[in-house]
């Protein structure tokens, strides 16, 4: 896969992505008959909130990071 085409993904994932999980994330939670006590409803969010970020761990890696390509054009 190309810079660009990583970098436009991440992008999406973070604009699109993210808060359809945040949203699934919420329901599944709500799911609960009852409400689960504070701290183990922060130790879900938490473990939800780094589970996301496992998967496309790749995708993100080196996006902030100038083009490497574009040097190679640039000779």
């Amino acid at each position: 896969m190309t810079f660009k085409a990583r970098k436009r993904l991440a992008i999406a994932v973070l604009v699109i992505g993210l808060p359809l999980y945040i949203v699934v994330a919420v329901n599944l939670v709500d799911l609960f008959e009852t409400r689960p006590p504070i701290l183990v409803e922060l130790v879900i969010y938490i473990g939800l909130g780094v589970a996301w970020m496992l998967p496309l761990r790749k995708l993100f890696l080196g996006v902030a990071r100038p083009d490497p390509d574009e040097n190679d054009k640039a000779e």
